[in-house]
């Protein structure tokens, strides 16, 4: 059996990545929660299950794999659909996930995801603005080249976990997605394991200050709904 290690709902976006692509691809694996340290502090606690103190961490069998890209890829090997089964689409997804997983770094410092707050930024920097113009990019071309309802045609794959807290992050900052792209979000947003993993994330008592006050730095929190 799987054993998934995560932390907090309403800002690990990388937890729900891994989490997302077992629930949605309907593989069993059992859960195991570790809130993060009120002052990010978690690292030295978290390396008693991962070697890199990070989370997602996945445990199965003798193994434990760490990291979201490096979890996905071992799910690959043993289960089908983790990835388009084409390959021009595998070799689509592969590199925007690899994107995601190593860029955007103005929409991750301005826009932490946080799926319990809205949020009105106290400006879009060029930076910001870029990123944002790239991921309408992306998504259109991956809509256009596959057929869409999902990034790779058809069916649900990790490209999609992987720029699923996109979809809390439009929501949360009201970012502004063009049509398509806007439309693909909703859909992901509208996911009966989307919503699961949002009701869950605003019920949680648990507080991550330093990111908290990262967002207050970045604008005005409109809603809490905790």
């Amino acid at each position: 059996m799987y054993v998934l290690h995560i932390a907090n709902r309403q800002t690990s976006s990388w937890s729900l990545r891994a989490w997302l692509t077992l629930r949605q691809l309907e593989i069993p694996f059992e859960l195991a929660f570790h809130p993060f340290d009120e002052q990010g502090n978690s690292h030295a606690d978290f390396r008693r299950f991962s070697p890199s103190g990070r989370v997602p961490c996945l445990h199965h069998d003798e193994r434990v794999v760490w990291d979201s890209l490096a979890i996905i890829e071992y799910l690959a090997e043993r289960h089908s659909g983790i990835w388009p089964e084409h390959v021009d689409a595998r070799c689509w997804a592969r590199s925007a996930c690899a994107e995601m997983h190593s860029g955007f770094s103005a929409l991750r410092q301005q826009c932490a995801m946080h799926c319990a707050l809205r949020v009105r930024l106290n400006e879009k920097t060029p930076e910001l603005l870029d990123d944002l113009h790239r991921l309408n990019e992306l998504f259109e071309d991956g809509l256009t080249r596959f057929g869409g309802p999902y990034l790779c045609g058809e069916r649900f794959t990790a490209a999609d976990a992987f720029f699923a807290p996109i979809a809390f992050r439009m929501r949360t900052y009201d970012l502004p997605m063009g049509g398509p792209s806007r439309d693909y979000l909703e859909r992901l947003l509208a996911l009966p394991a989307m919503r699961q993993w949002q009701s869950e994330a605003v019920c949680e008592p648990f507080r991550e200050l330093p990111l908290e006050a990262q967002i207050l730095a970045s604008g005005t929190v409109l809603k809490d709904l905790r």
